[in-house]
């Protein structure tokens, strides 16, 4: 039937950016970004999947006499290393789809 698309071709490439999504996914387990305050002295490291994965914390930061800034600076690195998690997971995802996914009405998924 002319106008129709093709059906087989068009779950052929779902499929495979299906595979591509799952090979994305676990790809981000192992990527990593680094968010920092207090000019690096407070460093959080997260992974793709936007789970924390370390804290470095400069031991001249470290005032028991001041523990509220201590927490104020692990909050902002913690924030930071987590949104750009989420842009780095976003930006791989939107690789694997040619952007295709943010544009689909309905669709929610993690990080879109």
């Amino acid at each position: 039937m002319p106008g129709l698309p093709n059906m087989q071709g068009m779950m052929k490439q779902i499929q495979k950016m299906q595979e591509s999504m799952s090979r994305i996914q676990q790809e981000l387990e192992t990527k990593t970004v680094v968010g920092e305050a207090g000019g690096g002295m407070v460093k959080v490291t997260a992974n793709g999947k936007q789970l924390l994965t370390a804290i470095t914390i400069d031991k001249e930061v470290v005032n028991p006499a001041d523990i509220e800034m201590l927490e104020d600076l692990i909050l902002a690195a913690a924030n930071k290393a987590l949104e750009d998690a989420g842009k780095m997971a976003q930006e791989e995802m939107s690789k694997a789809t040619n952007g295709m996914l943010p544009n689909i009405p309905g669709l929610k998924l993690p990080g879109f």
